[in-house]
């Protein structure tokens, strides 16, 4: 089963930018963790990894050194923002009153992958979609990885509108993380408003892509791609929905706000004052995403009616989903691990032993077809088969799972179950990564060692009945064991602090 690298960011080539002995000692840098590097004149450099702030040298910045930087770097633009051509990493500036530089940014850019699982099925469904969240949490890292997936998985035509250049990178060739979607680069940040409409207008394009909407005239071309019939997906300057109705600039991506009054009756019936604020229409973007972390998100799936419950005094109840471990990298403690909501497997274990032969899948009230696709894109050793009693599992829709049909076929028959709330492939897909242990971003072997490693943890801990500390692993290895443990029903905690963060799986009680 290939999987995808889970990273891709030329990082070495922003660290050539710096001069001796700077180069050397960012090198020495924990890279995985590495975010930004700060070079402000007459302050000592530092870099920041993870939650930390590292000072990189003990004597100040000087005007040699901003200089020699500024010479390996490619132009300025507009907003103040340099790249390096064929990478994701931007250089920023800060200027003093007369224009020159005293101070830089070198933010590192990284084609991330498996950012947006818990989001295909948004996405694919042909919703708009608007993300929100603060600076640095992951907006444009997973815009562009919409991008690949819809252009590559889905087969759609996609246009990046790239403002800075930070989707597809730097130079007139995109960066290979935005796959084959198309890319139009705009001339200075005033006029991305009107590249949304040349987008939609000269290239027919099935989904627009866009980052940053923050000013009125790019949420009203929004709202003009939106009318269009034009799959829109962006980001706006907000962190959380409320944030979004409450900005007068930027409510029409939500809907916007008008203040009605109500005659005596309505006022009575729905026991509030006459004058009253509504939602003045219907919303540009079908459903939001709150970004709260790098792991973690909270969907309204109905933004009208995530608004309409904010405009009338109560909290929108947005679904949680994201990864199960909610601490930030570097957080030391303890967390339990807690089962996924959706999908949830019926039967008692992952994928059931067949002989080193590929699994047998019978779908019920689900689509064979998008079934077998997903299993050919992930390259899962399984394929479908059209009759219960050839299968070596069951891949039910929950609603119907409790079928008196399904109940005579699997009669007689010890076959595991599995469910999934909604037919679509985006649910195919996160239920078969579950079930085979795939991890986006690790190789096959990595896996299947951190599997053995659970399944031998769990082993012990029944048998010998002591808790049972397993190596340390990525976050994304360190879930899948999390899931391992669960499916036999025994408690499993994060201890430690990055990069010796590991789980340690608890006898049962």
């Amino acid at each position: 089963m290939a999987v995808p690298h889970a990273e891709t960011d030329d990082l070495q080539r922003l660290l050539d930018v710096l001069p001796e002995p700077l180069h050397g000692r960012a090198s020495a840098l924990p890279t995985a963790e590495l975010l930004e590097l700060v070079l402000d004149l007459g302050r000592v450099p530092q870099a920041r990894v993870g939650a930390q702030t590292i000072d990189l040298d003990s004597e100040p910045v000087s005007r040699e050194l901003l200089d020699s930087v500024l010479a390996r770097v490619g132009r300025f633009s507009d907003d103040n923002r340099a790249g390096i051509e064929g990478t994701l990493h931007r250089i920023a500036a800060l200027r003093n009153r007369s224009g020159r530089v005293i101070g830089l940014t070198l933010r590192v850019g990284r084609a991330v992958y498996g950012t947006i699982d818990s989001l295909r099925d948004l996405i694919e469904d042909g919703r708009g979609v608007l993300l929100l969240g603060r600076p640095g949490v992951g907006k444009t890292t997973r815009l562009r990885e919409m991008a690949r997936v819809l252009a590559d998985d889905c087969g759609r035509r996609v246009v990046v509108v790239d403002t800075s250049n930070e989707i597809g990178g730097d130079g007139d060739v995109p960066h290979p993380g935005i796959g084959s979607a198309r890319r139009m680069q705009v001339p200075h940040p005033e006029a991305q408003h009107a590249v949304m409409i040349e987008a939609v207008e000269n290239h027919m394009p099935e989904v627009i892509i866009v980052d940053e909407i923050g000013t009125a005239a790019e949420a009203a071309a929004a709202r003009t791609i939106a009318e269009r019939g034009v799959q829109l997906i962006a980001t706006a300057h907000g962190t959380t929905l409320a944030n979004l109705v409450a900005n007068p600039t930027l409510a029409d991506l939500v809907g916007g706000v008008q203040t009605v009054t109500l005659g005596d009756d309505e006022a009575r019936a729905r026991g509030t004052q006459k004058t009253v604020s509504e939602r003045r229409s219907p919303p540009t973007f079908e459903s939001v995403v709150e970004i709260v972390d790098r792991e973690r998100l909270r969907v309204h799936g109905d933004t009208a009616r995530a608004v309409d419950s904010l405009l009338r005094g109560r909290p929108p109840q947005g679904e949680p989903r994201g990864q199960p471990e909610p601490a930030a990298e570097g957080e030391a403690g303890q967390q339990a691990a807690r089962p996924e909501p959706d999908p949830a497997p019926v039967g008692s274990g992952a994928v059931p032993p067949t002989g080193g032969r590929r699994l047998r899948l019978f779908a019920y009230a689900i689509s064979a077809d998008s079934l077998d696709r997903v299993i050919r894109q992930l390259r899962l050793p399984a394929r479908v088969v059209d009759r219960a009693e050839r299968a070596d599992l069951v891949i039910a829709l929950r609603g119907r799972n409790a079928d008196p049909r399904l109940e005579r076929l699997m009669a007689g028959r010890d076959i595991p179950v599995h469910v999934v709330k909604r037919n679509s492939t985006a649910q195919l897909r996160r239920l078969l990564q579950d079930l085979f242990n795939v991890v986006p971003g690790q190789r096959e072997a990595v896996a299947e060692d951190a599997v053995r490693e659970a399944e031998d943890g769990v082993r012990r801990a029944r048998d010998e009945g002591v808790a049972v500390e397993l190596t340390p692993r990525p976050a994304a290895l360190r879930q899948l064991q999390h899931r391992i443990a669960m499916r036999h029903r025994l408690l499993a905690e994060s201890a430690g602090s990055e990069p010796e963060r590991r789980l340690v799986i608890q006898p049962p009680a």
